[in-house]
């Protein structure tokens, strides 16, 4: 089974125009044979490296109300036209793919992880659990209602997004779902990141798929880069890539890749997910469940409940 990595960069300042770069993607990747494709974080909707939104303690500017209104204007819903067009595309290629994209629910953001499945259109979804650093004053808190992973033709997906892959809990729930193929979208573009790739797939005996962009500074509109506060030049790359796959067993298949858009590809046996469990089942035989238990609330968490 051939799967697919994309590392790209979106389009920040219009989600159209970022489906309609996924579903090029999805074309040229079919062609290719893959029949699952990952994509980063906020790809669709757009990741705002740089920005501070004017915000310091105990303040926020006028101008960057201004900039988290044009931001908000650029997210997308997920019965909105983008994920319907991206859909179809999906249906056109056959392709299952995984995508990060900016979500508009109700008058908050999410940092959303979107699993679509051909002949299904929406799978699943996952919401940022914890938002890192300043993406807290941008994006809402996930809750445990959008962690289930995906069952398909091809295995049992997860998602799990950038720094939540730090959380050991939310990996253990992804395990105890049975989730073969998790994947990773995300914005950490560090030389430390594959290290941790090959540990999870290693101690989840999965594999693993993580996509990160490569994009430039000269991506952002001129106003983006001129509240950019990290020392680029416009041509520079802000984010650098570093996309990659890997085995239940900790090989790597392919990346991880710098500098460059690009997609990276590799043949997945299956069988090494129960030949990598013979000595190792993080939810099994080395669980321990008379010393750790672990409980997760799956339920949606309302502000306002009316009865």
């Amino acid at each position: 089974m051939r799967v697919a990595v994309i590392q790209a960069a979106s389009i920040p300042d219009d989600a159209a125009a970022s489906v309609d770069k996924a579903c090029d993607i999805l074309r040229r990747v079919a062609g290719q044979g893959a029949r699952l494709a990952v994509f980063p974080e906020a790809f669709i909707g757009g990741y705002p490296k740089g920005t501070g939104f004017g915000s310091v303690v105990g303040n926020r500017s006028l101008a960057g109300r201004q900039q988290y209104h044009d931001y908000v204007q650029g997210a997308v819903t997920l019965d909105g036209q983008e994920l319907r067009t991206l859909a179809a595309g999906v249906d056109e290629t056959g392709v299952i793919c995984v995508v990060g994209i900016i979500e508009r629910f109700g008058r908050t953001l999410y940092c959303t992880a979107v699993t679509l499945v051909p002949g299904q259109g929406i799978a699943g979804y996952h919401r940022k659990l914890m938002p890192t650093g300043q993406e807290r004053i941008i994006w809402g808190f996930g809750d445990g209602s959008t962690i289930d992973a995906v069952p398909t033709e091809l295995g049992v997906l997860g998602s799990v997004i950038c720094w939540e892959n730090y959380m050991p809990a939310l990996r253990q729930a992804m395990y105890a779902q049975g989730v073969q193929l998790y994947c990773a979208p995300t914005a950490d573009d560090r030389p430390s990141w594959p290290s941790s790739m090959v540990h999870i797939a290693l101690e989840g005996r999965v594999f693993v798929l993580s996509a990160c962009q490569a994009i430039k500074l000269d991506a952002y509109s001129e106003a983006h880069q001129a509240a950019f506060s990290l020392d680029f030049k416009a041509d520079d790359y802000i984010m650098r890539g570093g996309s990659m796959i890997v085995s239940p067993l900790g090989e790597v298949l392919a990346g991880p890749s710098y500098d460059c858009e690009t997609e990276l590809y590799a043949d997945l046996d299956m069988s090494q997910l129960s030949k990598g469990n013979q000595d190792f089942d993080v939810c099994g035989h080395y669980a321990r469940p008379d010393v750790f238990e672990l409980k997760v609330n799956v339920q949606p968490m309302k502000a306002v409940t009316f009865s």
